[in-house]
């Protein structure tokens, strides 16, 4: 079996390449953040690996036009808009990516922010730390309905955590029809229905990619459509939700707060009012960041497994669609 000449545009140091010492006997490995150096190292290139997740990285759109024998893309980042730019979408090159990785994390960070707002754990560690014995009521999350938008891999892994805590789960997606049957939802939804999940929500979980159709899906005419009690809590992608609309919702108790990874902007800005806010939870985008295992030894062995694959001339895994644009 001849050698594939894979390409990785990483800087060279990165701790996560060790992971490609198990592929090392069926690649020529080149591994490059130089973008002079990848005009010259992509002519070759037979896979490219794009690792956005692994610092400031030479970005795609100035590595594409340079790889023009390349027959798989690889990303090591769940998220693939930055990929995705025009004339790769339209070539017929396959692309991959993390897809499925994080979910358990982001899932976990979900029933956190749940847990957060019902028992008030803000108001416990204030307390706490003035040493003041404030007893006060909390609430259950039995019977709380979790609205998930975007059901794919991270948004059912919410719904895996959340469902034997006695949650609701609801769920809009693109297709309804492939989740008709899972044991997990209690009702499902198509797009144009979304108004009406959202009323009945007692807590959102945006979990969408971001694409032209899912960019500030949910703004000012979704949160009007909920109960003032209702929490966001974005694990997906920070543009999906229309931040500045968020922030007047809160303020002006239209929704009674929000659990955040993702923002709009990263870092967010320090000026930014949602820093503040007393009923919003803040992640600085690091809830995936996981140790034992680390996120993104998890990630590079998600590329590993689909490298063998292609080696083997088997079907690769997490194909995105690049039309759709996840």
């Amino acid at each position: 079996m001849s050698k594939a000449n894979l390409l990785v545009v990483s800087p060279r140091d990165h701790y996560a390449l060790r992971n490609l010492a198990q592929v090392k006997e069926l690649a020529n490995i080149s591994i490059s953040n130089d973008e002079g150096e990848i005009q010259h190292l992509g002519k070759d290139a037979d896979i490219l690996l794009h690792t956005s997740l692994t610092g400031k990285t030479v970005a795609f759109a100035k590595v594409w036009p340079h790889t023009r024998k390349v027959k798989w893309v690889h990303s090591l980042s769940a998220g693939v808009e930055r990929v995705l730019i025009p004339a790769f979408r339209e070539s017929p090159v396959p692309l991959t990516n993390a897809r499925g990785v994080f979910k358990r994390s982001l899932a976990e960070f979900a029933l956190l922010g749940m847990l957060y707002f019902s028992k008030r754990v803000r108001r416990l560690v204030e307390s706490q730390r003035a040493h003041k014995w404030d007893d006060f009521s909390t609430e259950f999350i039995e019977n709380k309905v979790m609205g998930i938008v975007g059901y794919g891999e991270i948004g059912r892994e919410c719904a895996l955590l959340a469902k034997p805590l006695g949650v609701k789960i609801y769920a809009v997606r693109r297709n309804p029809s492939r989740s008709a049957n899972d044991p997990l939802l209690d009702k499902i939804f198509a797009p144009d229905e979304l108004p009406k999940m959202l009323a009945e929500t007692d807590v959102l979980v945006a979990a969408a990619p971001l694409t032209p159709e899912t960019k500030h899906m949910l703004g000012e005419t979704a949160f009007r459509a909920m109960k003032p009690s209702a929490i966001v809590m974005n694990v997906g992608r920070g543009p999906v939700i229309d931040e500045a609309a968020l922030i007047r919702a809160v303020a002006e108790k239209r929704l009674g707060g929000a659990a955040l990874d993702v923002f709009e902007t990263e870092p967010l800005a320090a000026d930014s009012p949602l820093w503040d806010m007393e009923n919003v939870l803040i992640s600085p985008h690091c809830t995936d960041r996981t140790v034992n295992p680390d996120w993104l030894d998890l990630s590079m062995q998600c590329f590993i497994d689909n490298f063998q694959r292609y080696m083997k001339g088997e079907p690769l895994e997490n194909l995105v669609d690049k039309k759709a644009g996840y």
